[in-house]
């Protein structure tokens, strides 16, 4: 075998060492995109909505949470209306940091409340001593209709428009800086006269 020969393994080799420095620099430049995007406030890690806006409520039911009526996908399709349907869980610390909020929206926005993986006896609690801004409550014990929303955690809160569709999403606690410069004013061109 010459000098100018290279075994075959050697080119596999290289290959080889090739594929995790092409692998770290697409990772590089992703991460580049995600500090770029926070320098000029274009990222949000919480903007997951993709998935969901747009598009129907999936089907669930929720029990009664008692002494509040429960509800369901065709009670959100029949809206006409905006509503907003928020995941909390009584053990959630941004649950009862955004629980105010949630209070001052209480006379300007319908609420509709779903006890994600908490049971019903704590969620009831939680509510007794931070407020209950909901019309109707839910429990999801077993998390099952939080898997159908395809929910990441909590709090997470959708808003509804009319015939049940979903228009805005948030995987965060509200703000009132969110209330005002996003919320509210979509909450307006939905509503029909």
């Amino acid at each position: 075998m010459s000098n100018s020969e290279t075994p075959p393994n050697a080119s596999r080799r290289r290959l080889l060492m090739a594929l995790p420095l092409a692998g770290a620099g697409v990772v590089g430049v992703a991460f580049w995109k995600m500090l770029s995007g926070m320098e000029h406030g274009s990222f949000n890690p919480h903007d997951i909505n993709a998935p969901v806006l747009n598009r129907p409520v999936p089907d669930f039911t929720l029990p009664d949470q008692a002494p509040m009526q429960g509800f369901n996908t065709q009670d959100l399709r029949n809206l006409t209306q905006p509503v907003l349907v928020n995941f909390f869980a009584s053990w959630c610390i941004p649950c009862l940091a955004e629980m105010p909020t949630l209070m001052t929206l209480k006379d300007k926005l319908t609420m509709w409340g779903i006890a994600y993986k908490d049971r019903p006896e704590n969620a009831e609690n939680f509510l007794k001593h931070s407020g209950n801004p909901f019309s109707r409550l839910g429990s999801d014990h077993e998390g099952r209709v939080g898997i159908e929303w395809g929910i990441s955690g909590v709090p997470e809160t959708f808003l509804i428009g009319p015939g049940g569709v979903i228009r805005w999403h948030t995987a965060a606690p509200l703000t009132d800086d969110i209330l005002s410069q996003t919320l509210l004013p979509l909450v307006e061109k939905l509503k029909t006269p």
